[in-house]
């Protein structure tokens, strides 16, 4: 449940270690009271049986309430129309709403059934506790490396939802089936990916990313949102890209001198991504002269012995969203050992254009740490220079020479 809700969360308030904190705090606060709470109720069978079952089933229905899409979209578009701007705030008082309950019945119900067997069998505390790791060890495994892989985020859900429904029928001796199969078709119904797809044109639904793609401009251009951010857009009509895109086509890309064949590396992140773009988007095969490769793109560079005459770094789709191992000093480097002599490297981000956050100086600092000369800094389109504000801010360096004078 855990790492279903950060992965949902991603999409509404970004993935910044901030708000998973908020999240994993009150999950452990609130299985810690659990833990408490499971050491003062009486421990009959029938009673064990009976409080175990129970709050398995509530469990199931809390899981719905907490991750399921279009309950979240609801909440978070709520708190917005009420005013409220800071995602820190606007994931507590989620977490507290929604993440509260189940934590606290998981704590409660390990409690429970570590005193009740502890009376037949004083050693079996420890092995509780390893059984209980065991299952945290394989839930973070299965989850992200083999269930939302294959059957998306959406359908996920419904599986721990009926694992839970099923834990509270086996221990029950009259299981509420009734109320279990309703819980189980609530799950169904907001997580069926037709849903997802006929209300925010979702096609893909992985423990990466959730893809979006639908018409724009009154159907002149094409768009892929990807964790809520406009990703990509395509069209025949320039008028309708990106500035940014269209800054570095007709500046970098249309330019290319024909003398040679050039090599040309766009670094961007989600092995969906190909399948998505050739069916969904582009809607046809990449041309002979391209290669998408799946990697991490750290490592990519890490291993690489080709060097390119072009780097496209378009990685940071928003500063709520930021792979953090990527905006490194060692990240960088590893960018600038990768470009052949004379080759140009293009840094597309989405950043306060006037400095006005720690974020925005930090990363220009980084930046210029590696590339500490012949860098520009150019903003996509018009901004306010005393305002608050975000913007595409791309960054290009010229591998030339540096003679080292100075004008006086």
């Amino acid at each position: 449940l855990e790492l279903i809700v950060l992965r949902q969360l991603s999409g509404f308030v970004g993935s910044t270690a901030i708000t998973a904190s908020v999240v994993i705090g009150i999950f452990l606060a609130f299985m810690s009271w659990g833990y408490w709470r499971g050491a003062e109720l009486p421990l009959s069978r029938d009673s064990v049986r009976a409080a175990v079952s129970h709050d398995f089933a509530t469990v199931a229905l809390m899981v719905v309430l907490a991750s399921s899409y279009v309950l979240l979209d609801m909440y978070f578009g709520f708190m917005s129309a009420a005013g409220l701007k800071s995602n820190v705030l606007k994931t507590f008082v989620y977490s507290l709403i929604f993440l509260s309950s189940a934590p606290y019945l998981f704590g409660k119900i390990t409690a429970l059934l570590s005193r009740y067997l502890h009376r037949y069998n004083r050693n079996c505390t420890g092995k509780i506790m390893a059984v209980d790791t065991i299952g945290s060890v394989l839930g973070s495994i299965l989850t992200t490396l083999v269930i939302m892989p294959f059957i998306g985020v959406n359908h996920t859900i419904i599986v721990v939802v009926v694992a839970a429904a099923a834990a509270s029928m086996l221990l029950a001796k009259k299981a509420a089936w009734y109320w279990l199969g309703l819980i189980i078709v609530f799950a169904v119904m907001l997580n069926r990916s037709s849903l997802l797809r006929e209300v925010y044109d979702i096609v893909e639904n992985n423990a990466v990313s959730t893809i979006s793609i639908l018409d724009t401009d009154d159907g002149q251009a094409r768009a892929m949102v990807i964790n809520g951010g406009n990703s990509s857009k395509i069209s025949s009509d320039r008028k309708y890209w990106f500035g940014y895109v269209r800054y570095v086509q007709e500046n970098f890309i249309e330019t290319l001198p024909g003398d040679r064949k050039k090599d040309v590396l766009i670094l961007d992140i989600d092995r969906s991504l190909l399948k998505i773009s050739e069916e969904k988007f582009l809607k046809h095969k990449l041309t002979p002269n391209k290669r998408f490769v799946v990697e991490d793109a750290n490592q990519f560079l890490k291993d690489s012995t080709q060097k390119y005459d072009l780097i496209v770094l378009d990685t940071y789709s928003g500063m709520g969203i930021i792979p953090m191992d990527l905006i490194t000093k060692e990240y960088f480097t590893r960018v600038k050992n990768n470009l052949k002599k004379g080759g140009i490297v293009v840094m597309n981000i989405l950043t306060s254009p006037n400095f006005s956050n720690a974020f925005a100086i930090n990363l220009d600092n980084t930046i210029r740490s590696v590339f500490t000369h012949s860098l520009s800094r150019q903003v996509i389109g018009n901004f306010n220079a005393w305002g608050r504000q975000r913007a595409n801010v791309v960054y290009v360096y010229y591998d030339v020479a540096d003679e080292g004078g100075i004008y006086t």
